[in-house]
């Protein structure tokens, strides 16, 4: 064998019988396989995702978010559960007297732009939109005396190029630099869907991108642009309808007929002749005399069937899977649950929530209040860089409030967690709740009460509550 031949038998790849073995059954080629991966592709994350198939989902999402009780119950959850009655900063500079004055003042113009209602609302959009933005914008009729700082929330319709995409630096809308970075916006001054034919809807403003917040979640490197969370769930959400209509227009066809008049003789038998459908008038109370051979019953429709409530169940838990809700707060019953699966359930939860507020903390609340700060301190003489802070929301209420409190105290006995941790578990700041907790010591001491004054109080309001 030549020198050639032997270099090309030892490149050429040996086939090995372990090859087989080690094949994966997904990957193989077999009609099944062909048929249940058909639609599978191979596109790029924004190729997946262009504007075509995010306008569509986007569509669908809200139709049946509109129409379907269980979609609306599930996204508005998610958003009040998410957000709560909103974030409360902590500044943590070693001045304590500018820190409160900052804490207290962006606290006015949270309230006054509607801070955690605007939250909950790109919460609700990003579940079923796939993405919102917020425009930095300033508002000079805002009653706010130090800052006009306002969020302007624009819907996922809004950011677009409505042209195919020539540049590659450009994704809908968005304008990219070579590292990844959003450079601009370009948005429509109005809707797309917008019914006044007289209007340009071509017309659009490209907004710097130190002024835009883009709230969206990357399920792929490479994603520019959000697709609804709840995508995987609309064709069990549309099968949820349709079973449950199914099912209702089955037992309305049965309670159309009070009886049918059937017989059990054979066709030119000796049953006397009726005309078929011809319906007979019944009377309440009355005895009725058949035709001879005919009989009466009753149509027995079958629905709702046995396991009407079981299939609608499993289909609501799949549809509550992809946005990590239980079950039990996708269906608002708990009615089959104990203690101990309600509170495993509930772990999961709060621990996605807590991760989402985390998201929200880096992507939207640390911008607004940097945008906010960089007003609010030249206005008031406080330096350009903004203090450290902390966010704080809403806690949630255990589902054995008497063997939570019973545990904190444990921890807190054997020194294994400290008092700020437990009050921020409660959306508190340990500081705030120390000082209250002093004011009102000062306070019952200068009046003469007792804690067990006060105790016995709380007991006798609660009995005549339950009287």
């Amino acid at each position: 064998m030549s020198i050639r031949s032997r270099i090309a038998q030892f490149l050429m790849p040996k086939t090995d019988k372990r090859a087989v073995k080690l094949s994966f059954d997904a990957a193989s080629h077999g009609v099944d396989s062909a048929r249940h991966w058909s639609a599978a592709d191979y596109l790029s994350a924004d190729s997946e995702a262009n504007e075509s198939v995010r306008r569509t989902l986007r569509i669908r999402s809200r139709y049946e978010v509109a129409n379907n009780s269980y979609a609306k119950g599930i996204v508005l959850t998610l958003a009040n559960d998410t957000i709560g009655t909103g974030p409360r900063l902590q500044c943590l500079s070693d001045d304590d007297a500018v820190n409160s004055k900052v804490e207290g003042d962006f606290c006015a113009w949270a309230q006054t732009v509607d801070l955690a209602g605007k939250l909950r609302l790109v919460r609700m959009a990003r579940c079923q939109d796939g993405e919102a933005f917020i425009l930095l914008a300033q508002n000079p009729k805002l009653r706010d005396p130090n800052v006009k700082l306002d969020l302007q929330i624009i819907e996922a319709d809004c950011v677009t190029n409505q042209v195919v995409d020539l540049d590659p630096y450009d994704v809908d809308g968005i304008h990219y630099d070579k590292y990844g970075n959003p450079e601009s916006y370009r948005v429509l001054r109005y809707h797309p869907g917008g019914d006044d034919i007289a209007t340009d809807f071509n017309k659009a403003d490209v907004i710097p991108a130190e002024n835009m917040i883009h709230y969206y979640r990357k399920d792929r490197p490479g994603l520019h642009r959000g697709i609804p969370e709840i995508t995987p769930a609309l064709p069990l959400f549309a099968q949820l309808r349709r079973f449950t209509l199914a099912v209702l227009a089955a037992a309305e066809s049965a309670a159309d007929f009070a009886g049918i008049i059937y017989t059990d003789s054979p066709a030119g038998g000796e049953s006397e002749d009726l005309a078929a459908l011809d319906p007979i008038k019944l009377e309440r109370n009355m005895l009725l005399t058949m035709p001879g051979g005919w009989k009466m019953g009753q149509l027995d429709s079958k629905q709702p069937c046995s396991t009407y409530g079981e299939f609608k169940g499993q289909i609501l838990n799949e549809i509550a899977r992809c946005l990590n809700i239980p079950f039990n707060i996708a269906a608002g019953n708990s009615s089959g649950y104990n203690y101990a699966s309600g509170r495993l359930d509930h772990q999961t939860y709060y621990k996605s929530i807590r991760v989402e507020q985390a998201n929200i903390v880096t992507v939207i609340l640390n911008r607004v209040f940097d945008a906010w700060y960089r007003e609010y301190s030249l206005s008031n003489g406080l330096p350009s860089e903004p203090p450290f802070r902390a966010w704080f929301w809403d806690g949630f209420e255990h589902v054995d409030p008497s063997k939570e409190a019973n545990a904190t105290v444990l921890r807190l006995q054997n020194h294994v967690t400290t008092y700020a941790i437990e009050f921020a578990k409660q959306g508190l700041d340990w500081e705030d709740e120390f000082d209250q907790i002093k004011k009102e010591k000062d306070r019952m001491e200068e009046l003469g009460i007792t804690p067990e004054d006060v105790q016995a109080r709380f007991k006798n309001k609660l009995e005549e509550e339950d009287e």
